[in-house]
């Protein structure tokens, strides 16, 4: 049997476990912390994965991009709690969701790869219409992932255009 003073001691060691745990994977494994543009080297992280869900069928791929952009919206909100701030620019797991809606579907080279990688950049830099109002408008890990899965559809409507003319 627990002591009330060991039940709470436990908790606030579990408390800070889990704060690292999504410190973890909303950075990226820390790659949020390199001091610039950590979110091109999110984006970087993703691409290993990306690889894998292209040996994927379409339903497959499809449900594990939205599994993980589902996470990464739980994620998010859990990350901007910890860090005490809106949409930090520590969290990156949301350019990795970006960048697989990116190169869903999309035959893989390292040519596709690179102009999709510069394409979700460009559209998460820039946050064309409506991009930046799901970033301001939606609450919590919905606006921190939902402007990155918009850019990332941008992007990969852009890169089956260039994909199909060459």
């Amino acid at each position: 049997m627990y002591v009330q003073g060991e039940r709470r001691a436990g908790g606030k060691a579990l408390h800070r476990i889990g704060e690292k745990c999504v410190v973890l994977l909303a950075t990226g494994c820390y790659a949020g912390y390199i001091p610039i543009a950590s979110g091109t080297f999110g984006t970087l992280i993703a691409i290993p994965i990306c690889y894998v869900i292209s040996m994927f069928g379409p339903f497959q791929g499809l449900l594990v991009i939205a599994v993980f952009s589902g996470f990464a919206v739980w994620m998010s909100g859990k990350a901007e709690k910890v860090f005490n701030k809106k949409d930090s620019g520590l969290i990156v797991i949301d350019e990795m969701a970006g960048l697989l809606v990116t190169l869903f579907l999309i035959p893989w080279s390292a040519m596709s790869v690179v102009i999709g990688f510069f394409l979700f950049r460009l559209f998460d830099i820039v946050k064309p219409f409506p991009i930046r109002r799901l970033e301001t408008k939606l609450p919590g890990g919905w606006g921190v992932v939902g402007d990155d899965v918009l850019a990332g559809i941008y992007a990969n409507v852009i890169l089956r255009i260039i994909v199909v003319s060459f």
